[in-house]
């Protein structure tokens, strides 16, 4: 039986998207924004996470504003995959506790935080999303690692014990260096990902970078995951731009069909699949998720 296809956006709240006038003009407050959303999509991917730790209670708000079945994925706070977090973005008592060595910085890495503030911050990222995992709306936890995450023995175990501190939640991986996808690699690294039961992040995005992950549809888990970053190429790697800017491309339906055969695979192999599109530049990764809907349902899959 194939696959439930799930397809979304990453954000429903982007700056660009609010101005593009994809909201009709009375869906001005956040309740009606989410209530909107939902009520075309089933899926969404919430990536404020990654800049600091969500509020329990405004996760708890989500839950009665969209509809049974719909389903958040949250990207990791960044301190938790190798990436620097803003020292301002942390909880004012861990803010508070930091060691001297690291007062004044602005930026915070996880090798220089004590393990018992790490250990806190993970607790209190598993506390908030816990409103939506008892609602059944939880969906997968994203960690996306940096270019500078090379594979070995070592990065291997730092995402298994991302998995051993977050024990309730589904962990999806997607890596931002492509030798963990090379000749030599491949292998290792999706066999790593099946034993633990981890799901691999299948990527469209520019290629010819040492960020570059070509874009394999591979199964690792239950659940696969697709995502679409576009094909910017001139603002892959460009240093200062935004996530609105960097992201900035609208897929035209030829390249969205390149992904047919690859989607009705990862359907075919898994109990669900995201489709999530991280091109967050005015309206166009809701319009390119519309025209994903429209793919998926001429290969007559379950699409919710």
């Amino acid at each position: 039986m194939a696959a439930k296809v799930l397809v979304g956006t990453a954000s429903w709240t982007d700056p660009t998207l609010l101005k593009s006038g994809w909201y009709p003009p009375e869906v001005r407050t956040p309740e009606r924004r989410l209530q909107y959303y939902s009520e075309e999509f089933p899926i969404v991917e919430v990536d404020s996470s990654y800049y600091g730790i969500p509020a329990e209670k405004v996760v708890g708000l989500w839950v009665g504003r969209t509809p049974p079945g719909f389903v958040f994925n949250f990207k990791a706070y960044s301190l938790f995959t190798r990436h620097p977090a803003q020292a301002r973005a942390l909880p004012k008592d861990i803010r508070e506790s930091l060691p001297p060595s690291l007062a004044g910085k602005p930026n915070i890495y996880d090798k220089d935080l004590p393990e018992d503030l790490k250990k806190e911050l993970f607790k209190r990222f598993e506390q908030a999303l816990l409103p939506l995992d008892s609602a059944g709306k939880l969906g997968l936890v994203l960690f996306q690692f940096p270019e500078w995450f090379f594979p070995g023995s070592d990065s291997r175990e730092n995402i298994l014990a991302c998995q051993r501190a977050l024990p309730q939640y589904r962990l999806a991986v997607e890596f931002r260096n492509g030798s963990w996808l090379s000749e030599k690699n491949q292998d290792r690294t999706l066999r790593f990902l099946r034993e633990n039961n981890l799901v691999y992040t299948c990527v469209d995005e520019p290629q010819g970078f040492r960020s570059s992950v070509p874009p394999l549809a591979e199964v690792t888990s239950d659940i696969a995951l697709v995502r679409f970053h576009g094909r910017n190429r001139e603002s892959w790697e460009k240093k200062g731009l935004s996530a609105a800017e960097r992201f900035r491309y609208l897929y035209p339906e030829a390249e969205l069909r390149e992904w047919v055969p690859k989607v009705r695979q990862l359907a075919s192999e898994a109990k669900q699949l995201h489709v999530v599109f991280n091109n967050c530049y005015a309206d166009y990764g809701v319009r390119n998720a519309r025209d994903m809907q429209g793919l998926v349902k001429a290969l007559q899959l379950p699409l919710d």
